[in-house]
Protein backbone atom coordinates (compact mmCIF):
# COMPACT_ATOMS: atom_id res chain seq x y z
CA UNK A 1 0.00 0.00 0.00
CA UNK A 2 1.13 3.50 -0.89
CA UNK A 3 1.06 6.55 1.03
CA UNK A 4 -1.36 9.56 -1.25
CA UNK A 5 0.25 11.92 -2.70
CA UNK A 6 0.39 14.95 0.19
CA UNK A 7 0.62 17.89 -2.48
CA UNK A 8 -2.25 20.38 -2.99
CA UNK A 9 -4.14 20.69 -5.86
CA UNK A 10 -6.08 23.47 -6.91
CA UNK A 11 -9.62 22.30 -8.11
CA UNK A 12 -10.08 23.76 -12.29
CA UNK A 13 -13.54 23.80 -11.61
CA UNK A 14 -14.62 24.68 -8.02
CA UNK A 15 -16.23 27.62 -9.76
CA UNK A 16 -18.08 25.83 -12.70
CA UNK A 17 -21.85 25.81 -12.11
CA UNK A 18 -22.94 22.39 -10.77
CA UNK A 19 -24.87 20.42 -13.26
CA UNK A 20 -25.69 17.47 -11.09
CA UNK A 21 -25.88 17.25 -7.43
CA UNK A 22 -27.31 13.77 -5.73
CA UNK A 23 -27.65 14.44 -2.01
CA UNK A 24 -27.81 11.67 1.20
CA UNK A 25 -29.25 9.16 -1.96
CA UNK A 26 -30.41 5.38 -0.35
CA UNK A 27 -31.16 2.50 -2.17
CA UNK A 28 -32.87 -0.58 -0.59
CA UNK A 29 -33.85 -3.47 -2.32
CA UNK A 30 -35.66 -5.63 0.47
CA UNK A 31 -33.61 -5.81 3.51
CA UNK A 32 -30.19 -5.02 0.96
CA UNK A 33 -29.10 -1.87 1.64
CA UNK A 34 -27.23 -1.12 -1.90
CA UNK A 35 -26.35 2.48 -1.07
CA UNK A 36 -26.41 4.19 1.74
CA UNK A 37 -26.59 7.98 2.24
CA UNK A 38 -24.35 8.72 -0.74
CA UNK A 39 -23.71 12.09 -2.22
CA UNK A 40 -22.44 12.55 -5.97
CA UNK A 41 -21.69 15.88 -7.75
CA UNK A 42 -20.62 17.09 -11.15
CA UNK A 43 -19.38 19.85 -12.05
CA UNK A 44 -20.15 22.13 -15.96
CA UNK A 45 -17.18 20.67 -17.81
CA UNK A 46 -15.47 17.90 -15.81
CA UNK A 47 -14.71 14.14 -15.95
CA UNK A 48 -16.06 12.67 -13.16
CA UNK A 49 -14.67 9.04 -12.94
CA UNK A 50 -17.07 6.97 -10.32
CA UNK A 51 -15.31 3.60 -9.21
CA UNK A 52 -15.87 1.00 -7.38
CA UNK A 53 -15.57 -2.89 -7.10
CA UNK A 54 -18.17 -5.32 -8.50
CA UNK A 55 -20.92 -4.84 -6.01
CA UNK A 56 -20.23 -1.55 -4.41
CA UNK A 57 -23.23 0.49 -5.64
CA UNK A 58 -21.76 2.32 -8.89
CA UNK A 59 -24.47 0.65 -10.99
CA UNK A 60 -26.85 1.58 -8.97
CA UNK A 61 -26.57 5.22 -8.17
CA UNK A 62 -26.38 5.64 -12.44
CA UNK A 63 -29.76 3.88 -12.39
CA UNK A 64 -30.92 6.09 -9.67
CA UNK A 65 -29.89 9.10 -11.73
CA UNK A 66 -30.86 7.80 -14.73
CA UNK A 67 -34.27 7.11 -13.86
CA UNK A 68 -34.18 3.16 -13.60
CA UNK A 69 -34.30 3.06 -10.36
CA UNK A 70 -36.56 5.21 -8.26
CA UNK A 71 -34.18 6.43 -4.31
CA UNK A 72 -35.38 4.73 -0.83
CA UNK A 73 -34.42 8.47 -0.38
CA UNK A 74 -32.39 11.38 -0.73
CA UNK A 75 -32.54 14.39 -3.25
CA UNK A 76 -31.43 14.88 -7.05
CA UNK A 77 -30.57 18.60 -8.26
CA UNK A 78 -30.03 19.14 -11.77
CA UNK A 79 -29.34 22.16 -13.23
CA UNK A 80 -30.16 23.98 -9.83
CA UNK A 81 -33.80 22.45 -9.47
CA UNK A 82 -35.08 19.23 -7.41
CA UNK A 83 -36.30 16.90 -9.79
CA UNK A 84 -37.68 13.46 -9.92
CA UNK A 85 -36.46 10.81 -12.25
CA UNK A 86 -38.88 8.19 -12.37
CA UNK A 87 -37.80 6.91 -16.01
CA UNK A 88 -35.06 6.60 -18.51
CA UNK A 89 -37.29 9.01 -20.69
CA UNK A 90 -37.47 11.56 -17.77
CA UNK A 91 -33.50 11.49 -17.33
CA UNK A 92 -33.35 11.64 -21.35
CA UNK A 93 -35.73 14.44 -21.17
CA UNK A 94 -33.74 16.48 -18.49
CA UNK A 95 -31.09 15.52 -20.91
CA UNK A 96 -28.63 12.91 -19.53
CA UNK A 97 -27.48 10.49 -22.07
CA UNK A 98 -26.15 6.86 -20.71
CA UNK A 99 -23.84 5.34 -23.45
CA UNK A 100 -24.07 1.60 -21.91
CA UNK A 101 -21.33 -1.08 -22.11
CA UNK A 102 -23.93 -2.69 -24.73
CA UNK A 103 -23.92 0.42 -26.65
CA UNK A 104 -28.20 -0.15 -27.28
CA UNK A 105 -27.38 0.01 -30.84
CA UNK A 106 -29.00 -2.10 -33.59
CA UNK A 107 -26.28 -3.99 -35.63
CA UNK A 108 -28.31 -4.56 -38.97
CA UNK A 109 -29.36 -0.98 -39.29
CA UNK A 110 -27.17 1.96 -41.00
CA UNK A 111 -24.96 4.07 -38.86
CA UNK A 112 -27.29 6.88 -39.26
CA UNK A 113 -30.47 5.18 -38.21
CA UNK A 114 -28.51 4.34 -34.85
CA UNK A 115 -27.97 8.07 -34.71
CA UNK A 116 -31.32 8.87 -35.37
CA UNK A 117 -32.79 6.28 -33.59
CA UNK A 118 -36.07 7.15 -31.83
CA UNK A 119 -35.26 10.53 -32.96
CA UNK A 120 -36.11 10.28 -36.47
CA UNK A 121 -36.49 13.19 -39.02
CA UNK A 122 -39.40 12.70 -41.03
CA UNK A 123 -41.68 14.75 -43.79
CA UNK A 124 -45.48 14.03 -42.84
CA UNK A 125 -47.60 13.63 -46.02
CA UNK A 126 -51.03 13.33 -45.04
CA UNK A 127 -51.29 10.45 -42.58
CA UNK A 128 -48.44 9.13 -44.30
CA UNK A 129 -44.45 9.96 -42.56
CA UNK A 130 -41.77 9.14 -44.57
CA UNK A 131 -37.93 9.58 -43.49
CA UNK A 132 -35.91 12.26 -44.36
CA UNK A 133 -33.26 9.48 -45.33
CA UNK A 134 -30.35 11.95 -46.88
CA UNK A 135 -30.65 14.57 -44.94
CA UNK A 136 -30.51 12.40 -41.67
CA UNK A 137 -27.35 10.69 -43.54
CA UNK A 138 -25.71 14.21 -44.03
CA UNK A 139 -26.22 15.45 -40.46
CA UNK A 140 -24.86 11.60 -39.13
CA UNK A 141 -21.96 12.51 -41.08
CA UNK A 142 -21.41 16.25 -40.06
CA UNK A 143 -22.02 16.05 -36.58
CA UNK A 144 -19.89 13.63 -35.91
CA UNK A 145 -17.03 14.97 -38.40
CA UNK A 146 -17.57 18.07 -35.91
CA UNK A 147 -16.03 16.20 -33.03
CA UNK A 148 -13.62 14.88 -35.36
CA UNK A 149 -15.35 11.26 -35.70
CA UNK A 150 -14.61 10.34 -39.28
CA UNK A 151 -16.87 7.65 -40.69
CA UNK A 152 -16.71 5.54 -44.51
CA UNK A 153 -19.96 5.70 -45.31
CA UNK A 154 -23.48 6.80 -42.78
CA UNK A 155 -25.22 4.21 -44.22
CA UNK A 156 -22.61 1.39 -43.46
CA UNK A 157 -24.40 -1.21 -41.12
CA UNK A 158 -23.01 -1.13 -37.53
CA UNK A 159 -22.64 -4.71 -37.07
CA UNK A 160 -19.18 -4.27 -39.34
CA UNK A 161 -18.11 -1.58 -37.17
CA UNK A 162 -15.03 -2.27 -34.51
CA UNK A 163 -16.34 -1.92 -30.75
CA UNK A 164 -14.34 1.39 -30.81
CA UNK A 165 -15.96 2.81 -33.53
CA UNK A 166 -19.31 1.80 -32.00
CA UNK A 167 -18.67 3.54 -28.97
CA UNK A 168 -17.70 6.91 -31.48
CA UNK A 169 -21.39 6.91 -32.54
CA UNK A 170 -23.15 6.28 -29.01
CA UNK A 171 -21.13 9.14 -27.67
CA UNK A 172 -21.38 11.78 -30.81
CA UNK A 173 -24.94 10.73 -30.97
CA UNK A 174 -25.03 11.65 -27.19
CA UNK A 175 -23.27 14.84 -27.80
CA UNK A 176 -25.17 15.80 -31.14
CA UNK A 177 -28.80 16.07 -29.55
CA UNK A 178 -27.79 18.72 -27.13
CA UNK A 179 -27.14 16.21 -23.63
CA UNK A 180 -26.23 18.47 -20.78
CA UNK A 181 -24.60 15.47 -19.06
CA UNK A 182 -22.89 12.12 -20.49
CA UNK A 183 -22.69 8.56 -18.61
CA UNK A 184 -20.44 6.41 -20.02
CA UNK A 185 -20.45 2.68 -18.43
CA UNK A 186 -17.45 0.74 -19.04
CA UNK A 187 -16.68 2.57 -22.67
CA UNK A 188 -13.34 0.91 -22.97
CA UNK A 189 -14.57 -2.59 -21.94
CA UNK A 190 -12.83 -5.18 -24.46
CA UNK A 191 -11.40 -2.94 -26.74
CA UNK A 192 -7.99 -3.08 -28.39
CA UNK A 193 -5.25 -0.33 -26.87
CA UNK A 194 -5.72 1.62 -30.42
CA UNK A 195 -9.20 1.90 -29.87
CA UNK A 196 -9.03 2.47 -26.13
CA UNK A 197 -6.87 5.47 -26.99
CA UNK A 198 -9.64 6.63 -29.38
CA UNK A 199 -12.49 6.20 -27.29
CA UNK A 200 -10.61 8.34 -24.61
CA UNK A 201 -9.56 11.39 -26.75
CA UNK A 202 -13.44 11.59 -27.34
CA UNK A 203 -13.92 11.80 -23.89
CA UNK A 204 -11.57 14.58 -23.79
CA UNK A 205 -13.34 16.16 -26.75
CA UNK A 206 -16.38 15.87 -24.67
CA UNK A 207 -14.94 17.87 -21.64
CA UNK A 208 -13.54 20.48 -24.02
CA UNK A 209 -16.77 21.41 -25.22
CA UNK A 210 -18.05 21.98 -21.76
CA UNK A 211 -20.27 18.63 -21.29
CA UNK A 212 -19.87 16.90 -18.13
CA UNK A 213 -18.58 13.68 -17.91
CA UNK A 214 -19.42 10.33 -15.90
CA UNK A 215 -17.22 8.04 -16.57
CA UNK A 216 -17.22 4.32 -15.02
CA UNK A 217 -14.57 1.90 -15.08
CA UNK A 218 -12.54 -0.68 -13.15
CA UNK A 219 -9.38 0.38 -15.45
CA UNK A 220 -7.32 2.97 -13.18
CA UNK A 221 -5.16 3.12 -15.95
CA UNK A 222 -7.99 4.77 -18.07
CA UNK A 223 -9.59 6.95 -15.52
CA UNK A 224 -6.00 8.41 -14.81
CA UNK A 225 -5.43 9.66 -18.46
CA UNK A 226 -8.94 11.27 -18.82
CA UNK A 227 -10.11 12.28 -15.04
CA UNK A 228 -10.26 15.37 -13.37
CA UNK A 229 -11.98 13.84 -10.28
CA UNK A 230 -12.45 10.38 -9.24
CA UNK A 231 -15.82 9.09 -6.54
CA UNK A 232 -14.58 6.01 -4.87
CA UNK A 233 -17.32 3.70 -3.65
CA UNK A 234 -17.24 0.90 -1.38
CA UNK A 235 -19.99 -1.16 0.08
CA UNK A 236 -22.89 1.20 -1.09
CA UNK A 237 -20.99 4.53 0.99
CA UNK A 238 -18.72 6.78 -0.53
CA UNK A 239 -15.08 6.91 0.70
CA UNK A 240 -14.50 10.38 -0.89
CA UNK A 241 -14.17 12.80 -3.85
CA UNK A 242 -10.22 13.38 -4.85
CA UNK A 243 -8.53 15.80 -7.62
CA UNK A 244 -6.51 14.51 -9.78
CA UNK A 245 -2.92 14.39 -8.77
CA UNK A 246 -4.44 14.19 -5.19
CA UNK A 247 -3.81 10.42 -5.38
CA UNK A 248 -1.58 7.23 -7.39
CA UNK A 249 -2.85 4.55 -9.52
CA UNK A 250 -1.87 2.41 -6.30
CA UNK A 251 -3.90 4.70 -4.06
CA UNK A 252 -6.99 4.43 -6.13
CA UNK A 253 -6.79 0.47 -6.20
CA UNK A 254 -5.87 0.41 -2.76
CA UNK A 255 -9.17 2.75 -2.07
CA UNK A 256 -11.43 0.92 -4.49
CA UNK A 257 -10.38 -2.72 -2.49
CA UNK A 258 -10.39 -1.43 0.59
CA UNK A 259 -6.68 -1.93 0.82
CA UNK A 260 -6.94 1.72 2.29
CA UNK A 261 -9.54 3.11 3.85
CA UNK A 262 -9.66 7.09 3.20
Amino acid sequence: MTEAVLEKVQDPFADAPVVVDMKNITKRFGTVEALRGVDFQVRAGEVRALMGDNGAGKSTLIKVLTGVHTPTSGQIIFDGEEVQVNSPADARELGIETCYQDLALIPLMSIWRNFFLGREMVTNVGPVKWLQRRKMAEQCRDSLKDIGIHIRSAEEKVGKMSGGERQSIAIGRAIHFGAKLLILDEPTSALSVKETNKVLDYIRAARDRGLPVIFITHNVNHIYQVSDSYTIIRQGQSVGTYLKGELTQQDIADLITGAREK
